[in-house]
């Protein structure tokens, strides 16, 4: 029979169990069998950075002090060696320093673990891990706002450049745009120009159209006046044949 020394020991180190879970918004239970004495202070180092406290309990201890509790559903995973690490402000940071211990190490492993009062198995609690920390996300929150702005601002400084620029361009717009009639009106005068020259030409037809006839009534009279010299000649011979015989 256990001394009353020894019960009332044991019932301080559930009354510790039973503060601490009361008090952590994150509890990871993990297998720690095969991991050394140096590799054990090491894993502490980096859990007591974190602020993440540290314990190997008994699991019978354990099971008495989550009895009649929210968090009772963890007793089933109780077996074998359990070592807790509690997590007072960060509720996931317990899971995520011990996740990286794990990959380091490649020892240990995830029994399951209570975050913000919710029952995760050992599946749940690595999903968990990979969660990034607060200040990452807000990090990376900060990056995504001041992006669009810092994209906005270089596009303003962008038009500002360019407006200098662009004044001399649209005032020789319309010094362009008065020069292209003259240029389209190029082509009127460049057609004008054949018309007035073929004036001449169809004057020249006209000319000759007037002087055919001309020309054909002196043919006729070139071409009578033999014949009125025969025909006279003819009126003559007579005449002087008539005086021959008288």
């Amino acid at each position: 029979m256990p001394s009353q020394e020894t019960l009332k020991h044991k019932q301080e180190i559930v009354n510790e169990i039973s503060e601490k879970m009361g008090k952590a918004n994150g509890v990871v239970v993990i297998n720690y069998i095969g991991i050394t004495v140096d590799e054990t202070n090491a894993m502490r180092g980096k859990l007591r950075e974190a602020g993440i406290d540290y314990k190997v309990y008994k699991n019978t201890l354990v099971k008495r002090a989550l009895e009649g509790t929210p968090n009772a559903g963890l007793a089933d995973v109780l077996e074998g060696p359990s070592a807790f690490a509690f997590g007072y402000e960060d509720a996931i940071m317990p899971a995520r320093v011990i996740d990286g211990v794990i990959k380091e190490f490649k020892k240990m492993e995830f029994k399951a673990g209570l975050i913000e009062g919710v029952l995760y198995d050992a599946d749940g609690i690595k999903q968990i891990a990979s969660i990034p920390s607060r200040e990452v996300l807000i990090a990376r929150f900060l990056g995504s706002i001041q992006s669009p702005v810092s994209k906005l601002v270089r596009t303003f400084a962008a038009i500002a450049d360019a407006g200098g620029e662009a004044a001399p361009a649209e005032e020789a717009a319309p010094a362009e745009e008065a020069a292209a009639p003259e240029t389209e009106a190029a082509p009127a005068e460049d057609t004008a120009a054949p018309e007035t020259e073929a004036a001449p030409a169809e004057e020249a037809a006209a000319l000759e159209t007037e002087a055919a006839p001309a020309e054909e009534a002196a043919a006729l009279e070139t071409e009578a006046a033999p014949a009125e010299e025969a025909a006279a000649q003819e009126a003559e011979a007579p005449a002087e044949s008539n005086e021959a015989e008288s």
